[in-house]
């Protein structure tokens, strides 16, 4: 696929990133040329030096033949006319842009930003996609990941195995047999050796999940508070929900989090932010019951006079990966029983991931899926990458019959599917949006269905099948079985 990114910053370069190691050919346009070298000299990708809303920089940049154009420079309003330039100019087929003002948000496929207005298909917002995902988070206390499928019918959960808990120590294929009711399926497991990095481990009804083992389960989204405490909490231990919350960093990512969970009314929420201007915007924007402090959050007798030892969840947001690191790591040490440090250098989150920091998050990851659903072939519903970009999970719905497709009408174990890749689960049952629109949707079921396919799973048309793929080499085979042809042979 031809694709040009507006804008080489951290988003920018974080996507890039992402979609050249999937060999596609990639156009970067940005006023700093130092960045664009910079870029150059790392990735196999070609920079165009100019202002992204001039016809004859995008048309350096190749935009007569481009696939798809991802504006993210660091104005709202530089992104929205790059995307109608590329509209009116170039026609080039879909169109996406990040803006961060949330006004535009309500106005997603509406005049504005619709055909006759922006020419934007979807808008992105980096600082919106953190705010979601560390919300999931604080739902779900002893989870490391959660990414929803479905419309939210199903999750991905990662959780780090503890000693004593009911799970933990079983296999997996024991597990079935226990609990057959239970739609869930243990999908990959990454080891912790000594002197390595953690290791994938494949799974199969003889793995057994071991202390310190970081599990990723696909199943409903009812069950999944029951698994996550049955892997992380010890038996008869209740989990522990999250009451008190520190966030400190008072920037957009702060702010929103602050505003989002303040308006629930459940949490008791206190903001540390260094800037005292900024202190009094936050106490005039945020919920009377957030209560907003100054001071720096690497202050040892700050964080022990805000009872630190009492938080359930601290969440270090700045700007600043550095501090994000080191206030995460005092406070952990001083007592709070969860953090999370949000880290923009991936070599950072790398070096941070299983250490004393709970969570080592970083912004492009959190919001890749919403741009890889896009690069992606065939009938993609959502994609979440994973383990800092190296694995991915996918959601793709079935089309098509037993004449044209490769998988509808045929049982699970009649599908070639390379032996690393693990079909987590089936959402049966949801509106088809592509029969709707052809006058011939079947009746739809009473309420979707989450079913874990086994051998003799038959996959039906409009069958929403969630895929995990341990390396991202393994996409291409997975959209070339689930592509429709005018006849198959």
């Amino acid at each position: 696929m031809k694709i040009i990114i507006l804008g080489a910053g951290r988003v920018g370069q974080s996507v890039a990133e992402s979609l050249v190691s999937e060999k596609n050919d990639i156009t970067v346009i940005d006023t700093d040329a130092r960045r664009l070298r910079e870029l150059q000299e790392r990735y196999d990708l070609r920079g165009v030096v100019g202002n992204g809303i001039d016809p004859a920089v995008l048309a350096e940049a190749g935009a007569r033949d481009t696939d798809l154009l991802i504006a993210c420079a660091a104005q709202d309003e530089t992104n929205l006319v790059c995307c109608k330039v590329a509209q009116l100019a170039f026609s080039i087929p879909t169109r996406i842009a990040r803006v961060r003002s949330s006004g535009f948000a309500l106005e997603e496929g509406g005049e504005l930003l619709g055909k006759d207005g922006f020419g934007v298909d979807r808008i992105i917002c980096p600082e919106e996609s953190l705010t979601r995902y560390i919300g999931k988070l604080v739902e779900y206390p002893e989870a490391l990941q959660v990414r929803e499928f479905a419309g939210g019918r199903a999750c991905l959960v990662s959780v780090r195995a503890r000693a004593g808990a009911p799970l933990v120590g079983m296999q997996i294929g024991t597990m079935r047999e226990s609990a057959p009711d239970v739609a869930m399926r243990i999908v990959a497991i990454y080891r912790r050796f000594p002197d390595e990095p953690d290791r994938f481990v494949p799974c199969d009804g003889s793995t057994r999940v071991e202390p310190m083992d970081e599990v990723f389960v696909l199943a409903g989204r009812e069950r999944v508070a029951q698994i996550l405490s049955s892997l992380h909490c010890r038996a008869g231990q209740p989990t522990r929900a999250v009451r008190r919350i520190m966030i400190a960093g008072g920037g957009r990512v702060g702010l929103r989090l602050a505003r989002q969970l303040g308006q629930q009314g459940r949490f008791n929420i206190k903001v540390l932010e260094e800037d005292s201007e900024r202190c009094m915007q936050l106490a005039s924007e945020l919920p009377p019951q957030v209560l907003v402090l100054q001071g720096d959050a690497t202050d040892e007798d700050l964080l022990a006079g805000e009872g630190i030892e009492e938080v359930d969840l601290f969440l270090a947001l700045t700007d600043d990966d550095e501090d994000n690191i080191m206030a995460c790591l005092l406070a952990k040490r001083m007592g709070a029983s969860r953090v999370l440090a949000l880290i923009n250098r991936r070599s950072y989150a790398d070096l941070m991931h299983g250490t004393q920091i709970d969570i080592a998050l970083s912004p492009a990851q959190a919001m890749l899926g919403e741009l890889l659903a896009y690069v992606r072939r065939g009938d993609v519903q959502a994609v979440h990458s994973l383990r800092r970009g190296v694995a991915e999970a996918l959601e793709i719905v079935a089309r098509g019959d037993r004449k044209t497709s490769r998988v509808v009408g045929r049982r699970v174990d009649e599908i070639r599917l390379p032996p690393e890749v693990h079909m987590g689960l089936i959402v049966r049952g949801l509106a088809d949006p592509v029969a709707e629109a052809a006058g011939s949707a079947p009746a739809p079921l009473p309420e979707p269905q989450v079913i874990i396919p086994r051998s003799h799973t038959v996959i039906e048309s409009n069958d929403h099948v969630v895929f995990f793929l341990p390396h991202k080499r393994l996409v291409r085979e997975v959209e070339r079985l689930f592509r429709v042809s005018a006849t198959f042979f």
